[in-house]
Formats: C-alpha cells, structure tokens, sequence
C-alpha cells in the first residue's frame, strides 16, 4: 500500500526491519542479547496483528570478534571473513532462541551483491524470501561477510536492508539506530539541530543533513538516506529511529511521531528496473550534456551517443553504467550496448556514422530505454 502521512503507517502489513552493529552488539564485541530479545519480543507482537517481518541485521564480525578473543576489529579481508565465519553462528542462534520464545519461526538468508546483480539469482531470493513470509517464518537476512569482498558487497547494511524491501515489494523499511532519526545538522556539534520529522525521500535538501558513518558500523545516516531512496523504487517508506525507543514498533504501527518517516516522491517503479536501480553496481559512467539529462528525466527516451561528452570506467557491452551531469549527479543507470573502447569512439556523434566508425551496424542508443531506469 502508498504510504503518504503517518496515519497510513496503521494500514501497512509488510515490513523490513534493519538493525546496525551499534545496537546489536557490546560496542562492537559480541551480541546485545537482551536488546536483540526486546526486538523480537515487539516484532512478535506485530506479527500477532498481522504484520508479516523481515528481518536484517549486523553483528556476525562482532560476534566472532567475541568468540574469537580479538583485541578489535581485524584489519584484514581473510581474518574479518573468519570472523564473520565464526560470529554468524552465534548470531543466528540468538535470533532462532529469542524468536522460538513467541512460537516464531525463522530462516537464515546470506546474501551478497552477486546474489541481486544476477537476475536468475535475485528472482530466486525473492522466490524464496516471499515463500518463507507466505509460510508464516521470519526470514533473518545479512550479508554474507565470509565470502564478500569489496567488488561484490553491498557496503553496508542499510543498503541490503534496502534492496530486501525492494524484493518482497515491502510496505515499509524500519532502519533502527543510535540516533533518534535524521537532523537538520549533526546533534553532536550542532545545538540549533532539529529532528526531521517527515520528508520525501528524493528530496535533495536532504544531503546536507546527512552526516558519516560511525566506528562500529559501515553505515551513517547518509547511507539510510540513500537506502530510504533505494526503498522507493518500490513505493516503500522508511522511518529511522532509535532502538532504545520503547515499544517503538508497535508506536509506529500506530501512527505516533517518532524517527524520520521518508516517503516515496514516485511511482514505483516496474520490477526489472528496480533490479537495475538497486541490485547491480556500476562499472563506469557517461558524463552526458544538459539536453540529453533533460530528455532522459523529461521523456523518458534512449540514450544516444550524441548527448554524451565522456566515458569513464571500463565496461563491457551489456554491463550497468551509470549516467551522470556534468557535475557528478546520477540522474540514470542501464545496461550499455557498447564497450568502454566502442563508447569513447561513437560519444558526440550521431547513430547514422556508427558504421563508418566502428566498422559494424550496431545498436543506435547506447541505451535503450527498456534497459534504463531514471533516478
């Protein structure tokens, strides 16, 4: 369902839930046992209302860290991916106890960035996130850490929590945090900060109050702003808010003023290019000109070689590039018919040379309009 204004919150009935390492674990060495308990005991609730829930959550490095006996954070790829090995255990079986306390069943699912940028695997996610919802379970998602690495993860948790909703096409993403949701300026450095209390998620204005990541986890509020926009691809709306709310879920069932609640600005967009927006990374980008970025975000058409004034990256044909102003803003992403040497070769010029310059007929868009999605 459109959710527009708090009110609407009382008539949602799919949700993700996303809880971050500050929350979840002891400042980053082991897991929050009793706050993850407190969550699940107002999720059950829900559920008991009639609310199906997703869960994503942090904490497997933490936990490993913990079990491990580590002085801190490792430093390393390999020693983090064991960690996460480790610690993946542990947080698993302190969501199925706590769960399994209210009668709930539950279900792991790891995923990484392969897993939703190819799109036989990602029908296969939501084919199953969906089925486990349809049987009554709670499906538990993180990030597969052991086997990530930086080309293939999603960079935070925000981010998968995000692109979750975006699979089961859920009502609303809940983002809990140390914070009690976004501010006008940072709180710590800034006494005239205000809470934001309502917004549009597309809203530009937005990105100045956004601020960085913390110490224990990936994500700041300037990552949960861009998951609030990766959840509006769907319709979803987001609120951010703090953890140490009591009965915060069922508040916000209610419809109460807590968090920030990010509401769509758009339609939803189809499915296959909501796989485009969200569940593939970018190999490069096309720098394109004032009037190609008004025909894109105005009419909805192709992309032609003549609008473009630079290729950045390397990619092949059929790989996701991302379209961008002169000044670095996105305003579109698809699936290039042409390979970075091709493309450098045919930007500024019109479809009707490609053959003359290229030696072959070729496609005469360097993205179709079926392959793109405008942001």
């Amino acid at each position: 369902m459109a959710v527009n204004s708090r009110q609407d919150l009382k008539s949602t009935r799919r949700w993700v839930i996303k809880i971050g390492s500050a929350l979840a674990t002891n400042e980053g060495r082991g897991l929050r046992l009793e706050s993850i308990d407190k969550w699940v005991f107002q999720a059950a609730k829900q559920i008991e209302a009639g609310i199906e829930v997703v869960f994503v959550t942090s904490g497997s490095v933490a936990e490993g860290i913990s079990r491990l006996g580590l002085a801190g954070r490792p430093s390393t790829l390999h020693e983090i991916q064991a960690a996460a090995a480790v610690g993946q255990m542990g947080l698993v079986q302190a969501y199925e106890t706590c769960f399994q306390n209210y009668g709930v069943q539950t279900a792991q699912i790891l995923l990484t960035h392969l897993d939703l940028a190819h799109r036989k695997r990602y029908l296969n996610a939501r084919s199953t996130l969906t089925t486990l919802i349809d049987l009554g379970v709670v499906p538990v998602v993180n990030e597969n850490d052991t086997v990530a690495t930086d080309e293939i993860r999603f960079g935070d948790n925000d981010t998968l929590a995000a692109l979750v909703a975006n699979l089961i096409d859920a009502d609303l993403l809940v983002i809990l945090t140390d914070q009690q949701g976004l501010y006008s300026a940072d709180p710590r450095s800034n006494a005239d900060a205000h809470l934001i209390h309502e917004g549009k998620a597309g809203d530009p204005a937005l990105d100045a109050m956004a601020g960085e990541g913390g110490i224990l986890g990936r994500g700041g509020m300037r990552t949960k702003l861009t998951a609030a926009r990766h959840a509006a691809n769907s319709g979803t709306a987001t609120i951010i808010a703090s953890g140490n709310e009591e009965n915060l879920l069922e508040r916000v069932a209610a419809g109460e003023q807590l968090g920030t609640l990010l509401i769509p600005d758009q339609a939803p967009i189809i499915a296959r290019k909501r796989w485009l927006a969200g569940g593939l990374q970018s190999k490069g980008k096309l720098v394109l000109d004032d009037g190609a970025v008004k025909v894109l975000k105005d009419k909805g058409k192709s992309l032609l070689a003549v609008g473009v004034k630079e290729v950045l990256g390397k990619f092949d044909r059929g790989e996701l590039v991302t379209c961008v102003t002169s000044e670095g803003h996105e305003v579109a992403r698809g699936l290039t018919n042409y390979s970075t040497l091709d493309a450098e070769k045919v930007i500024g010029k019109s479809s009707e040379s490609f053959e003359e310059i290229l030696g072959y007929c070729g496609d005469p868009e360097l993205i179709h309009r079926d392959n793109m999605v405008v942001l």
